[in-house]
């Protein structure tokens, strides 16, 4: 059988390894074939990246083309918002695979527990940042930015309590004003 190795991969071929991937990557044997990898001391990507050529290989790709197309995805679909979602959550569902081989069941779920928790604690703070003006709204935002870069982007730090949100508000200089 020949194997496509040239050009670009559709948008279709795309698709169905993300469907394939997501599926397999569910099965509890497969989880438990990058489980074993880990305990083995191997890279849980290592078997993420095999599970994506084996299923390259039963579409008739190439599996070395397809990882080299899927380095091109950014460039190539750039104006397919649907197919950027796509791609983002498979490359997120293959990070959570791995996470939870090195993991394992115990730690992987208090992770999950933890970041069901960040979220929900993001979401009221969202719902709060909603009642201020829209120039409140991006000084708030300007100093979450800044607070996750000074923490090295670590998740807790994408939370801003409701006094905090508050005196960001008091102190904002007016954008009209500028300090001498």
């Amino acid at each position: 059988m020949a194997y496509q190795n040239s050009g670009m991969l559709s948008k279709d071929q795309l698709l169905h390894l993300f469907d394939q991937f997501a599926y397999l990557t569910s099965q509890p044997e497969v989880k438990q074939r990058i489980s074993d990898a880990v305990n083995d001391k191997q890279e849980a990507v290592a078997v993420t990246t095999a599970i994506q050529e084996e299923i390259f290989s039963d579409m008739g790709v190439d599996p070395q083309f397809g990882l080299a197309c899927l380095g091109k995805v950014n460039m190539a679909f750039e104006n397919d918002q649907d197919l950027m979602i796509q791609f983002y959550g498979f490359v997120a569902k293959e990070e959570i695979a791995c996470e939870e081989a090195e993991l394992g069941p115990d730690g992987f779920a208090e992770r999950m527990e933890m970041q069901h928790y960040l979220e929900e604690q993001q979401l009221e703070m969202l719902k709060h940042m909603r009642k201020f003006h829209l120039d409140d709204q991006s000084a708030i935002l300007e100093k979450i930015h800044q607070q996750m870069e000074n923490t090295n982007f670590q998740p807790e730090a994408s939370i801003l309590s409701v006094d905090h949100i508050q005196d960001i508000v008091k102190r904002r200089v007016s954008p009209l004003f500028q300090p001498i």
